[in-house]
């Protein structure tokens, strides 16, 4: 439900723009699809499985999509003609494999200096992230050198040993009155952790 936090943050946004990077299916578990089909957003989705192309073709008709490992995209030129402010990056690839870190460390590089956007997820899959545990350390080094503000971190897919994503904004594009509001009031949904020192179910 990354897509709620999205609307929520930016308050119910009509006619958002996006940068998906790992969408899997266009439908199931898809963090856009409301955005899209019921907010008149449209953006880039970026999958490497091609299993789903028809189905983009026909039920995202207002988006670009990407069959492509996203870790070779040239991202300064994929965003040349678009807005520098963006409304949602999400990155969801393999953590395990690297891709992840790689992809963040390409978008520093060659984007976030000119770029920024809103609302980003991150999966950074630290319970089973294997030799790539650094991710997590790492990526919020980036963010947080660019500006960005953590809203929720070390959150859990309904199980508190599941810590699998950190969610940020940026203070330019976002009413950071409201996010100080968010992040007081969720203080107390913070449970103790074994893998980290605290961690936030997503369903509260």
């Amino acid at each position: 439900e990354q897509d709620k936090f999205v609307l929520n943050i930016l308050k119910g946004k009509h006619n958002g723009f996006f940068l998906e990077i790992g969408s899997n299916h266009p439908i199931n578990t898809n963090n856009t699809y409301i955005l899209e089909t019921v907010f008149n957003w449209k953006g880039i989705m970026i999958e490497y499985d091609d299993t789903w192309l028809n189905d983009y073709k026909n039920l995202r008709k207002n988006s670009k999509h990407l069959i492509i490992d996203c870790t070779y995209i040239d991202y300064k030129e994929l965003l040349k003609d678009l807005p520098k402010n963006i409304d949602y990056l999400q990155i969801d690839v393999e953590v395990n494999n690297g891709s992840t870190i790689k992809i963040l460390e390409k978008l520093d590089t060659e984007i976030m200096h000119s770029h920024k956007f809103a609302t980003v997820t991150f999966k950074h899959n630290y319970y089973n992230s294997g030799e790539y545990k650094y991710t997590r350390e790492k990526s919020r080094n980036i963010f947080e050198k660019r500006g960005y503000v953590n809203v929720f971190y070390d959150i859990n897919d309904n199980d508190p040993n599941k810590v699998y994503e950190d969610w940020w904004v940026h203070p330019d594009l976002v009413d950071m009155e409201y996010i100080k509001e968010l992040k007081q009031c969720n203080v107390i949904n913070y449970k103790k952790n074994h893998l980290v020192n605290e961690t936030i179910n997503w369903k509260d």
